[in-house]
């Protein structure tokens, strides 16, 4: 019994280790030129170690991919924690996304990749920006009625306006970090918001 928990244990660590590979080289390569084999050579393993865990390339990006949703959600809540209102939590991810380029280079290069309807993560980020707008809408009337934001504000026309923002900004400063100040400039269009 011992045995098979420090078995699970280590396949485990494997696990991890191979998603951290495909993040590396996701981010850096794109979907379309990352190989199986350029994982495991980041991941010190043969391409057989990786598909032993993953059963393919599609596989692993999803993975990749549902690793960085859950740790996002689990950020916009600290964000909301730590700031006590919208716009403060809005800020804070963006101070949290400059201080993480490549969380912000491996979401910009799949979102980007993922445009072309035959990309394994189309729906993935479809999905993700339906829920999104969702939430996003529904965060602002909610601090719409704490007094927060602009009664006059249309939540579903800026929801997708901040996260265009977001996105755009970070494609922004990736580019040109040296150039664009994405903090501050999400700090300016935020405080328009208020009420």
């Amino acid at each position: 019994m011992r045995g098979e928990r420090g078995s699970y244990a280590k396949g485990r660590a494997r696990r991890e280790q191979i998603i951290d590979a495909a993040w590396e080289a996701f981010s850096a390569n794109g979907y379309r030129s990352t190989t199986i084999a350029n994982i495991a050579e980041l991941a010190g393993l043969t391409d057989a170690g990786v598909l032993h865990h993953f059963a393919s390339k599609e596989e692993l990006l999803l993975t990749v991919l549902q690793r960085r949703d859950v740790q996002g959600r689990q950020r916009v809540v600290d964000a909301a924690t730590a700031r006590g209102s919208f716009i403060g939590a809005l800020t804070e991810l963006c101070e949290q996304n400059a201080a993480t380029p490549g969380i912000v280079r491996l979401f910009t290069v799949m979102a980007g990749e993922s445009i072309d309807a035959t990309h394994p993560a189309h729906e993935h980020f479809r999905a993700r920006y339906r829920r999104l707008r969702r939430t996003c809408a529904g965060e602002l009337r909610a601090a719409q009625e704490r007094g927060e934001i602009d009664p006059a504000i249309e939540p579903d026309v800026v929801a997708p306006q901040i996260l265009a923002l977001f996105d755009g900004l970070q494609l922004q400063w990736l580019l040109d970090p040296d150039e664009v100040d994405m903090v501050a400039v999400m700090r300016q269009f935020l405080e328009q918001l208020r009420a």
